[in-house]
């Protein structure tokens, strides 16, 4: 386990540059795998693949639901698709031809999209999609991933060409400090950064780094944290949840999604059902972004280190 009081990586990378990587990497080990992308190949980080392969590559322009479309003509061909676009793009836009044409009959399809949350900046509201977590974990069959840095990101990659089945991707656009251990990504097992006995803190995508910085914070301050990735938001990993919350008695989650439907609410349902505590949420509050810098973003739409320290601190006076 890795001592997080001295974690300070100094290298950043997109969690898009991981998934390119990752991409990259499984296509040569894998000629089943093809590439789609909806005219954002700079944006995907899947150039370099397709200077490899340009044979399987097919960039279908701003005609993201015929992608969705040609992914599930592939998979029943028996190929691997790696559908690529914005976040916003990759669900909100086209939901009925995933939900019809890939969930329904649980195509072997990959939805990677990027660009995902109010981290995505300056392009503003209209695309800063918060609500795609909860989209598209309600799908029956749908794995769910977010991952927290690049080379999390670059695991997942790879592993979902193994994987049997829907999966949805999710990463974002700006530079983000890289802390995992390589090795240590597996589908629908959480990785515990901390173990404590005060408060339990899940968390996921780039507000794993932020709940590392606040729970530096507590520890300081004397207050024994038990910190969990939660990377995979579906298939959950419930026995993690509860044999953490088991030991602390109060919870926070963090993630950079609305509030409804995300993260928190996957939590909340096991602790209702097994061991209900008090529980935090770091999270938007019912509300669209703005446009603006990834970590001003963050700070006003309540998803800041402080919001995660202050939540934490909060758990804990209603544990009391």
């Amino acid at each position: 386990m890795i001592d997080i009081t001295t974690l300070n990586p100094t290298e950043k990378k997109a969690t898009r540059d991981g998934f390119g990587a990752g991409f990259y990497e499984v296509a040569k080990s894998n000629p089943d795998v093809i590439a789609l992308c909806a005219d954002l190949i700079g944006s995907l980080k899947i150039q370099p693949f397709i200077n490899e392969h340009p044979e399987r590559f097919i960039q279908v322009g701003i005609a993201e639901a015929n992608m969705m479309g040609i992914a599930a003509g592939l998979a029943i061909g028996g190929k691997i698709p790696y559908a690529c676009t914005f976040a916003n793009f990759a669900t909100g836009r086209v939901y009925d031809q995933i939900r019809q044409s890939i969930a329904y009959s649980h195509k072997n399809v990959k939805i990677c999209a990027s660009h995902a949350g109010v981290t995505l900046g300056e392009d503003g509201a209209t695309h800063q999609i918060l609500e795609d977590l909860g989209m598209m974990k309600m799908l029956p069959g749908f794995t769910v991933i977010n991952p927290c840095d690049a080379q999390q990101t670059k695991e997942a990659a790879i592993a979902i060409a193994e994987h049997d089945g829907p999966v949805y991707l999710r990463f974002g656009r700006p530079s983000w400090p890289m802390f995992t251990t390589p090795g240590s990504f597996k589908i629908g097992k959480a990785i515990q950064f901390s173990e404590g006995s005060d408060v339990s803190i899940f968390a996921i995508g780039h507000l794993m780094w932020y709940a590392i910085e606040a729970s530096k914070k507590l520890i300081k301050e004397g207050i024994s944290v038990d910190l969990h990735n939660i990377h995979t938001i579906k298939p959950l990993d419930e026995d993690a949840i509860l044999n953490s919350v088991a030991k602390t008695g109060c919870v926070v989650s963090a993630e950079e999604h609305q509030r409804n439907g995300g993260l928190g609410d996957s939590i909340a349902q096991v602790l209702m059902q097994n061991n209900p505590v008090p529980m935090e949420y770091v999270a938007v509050n019912d509300s669209f972004g703005e446009s603006g810098k990834p970590n001003q973003l963050l700070d006003k739409y309540g998803m800041g280190i402080d919001h995660i320290y202050q939540a934490a601190k909060k758990a804990l006076k209603r544990k009391s």
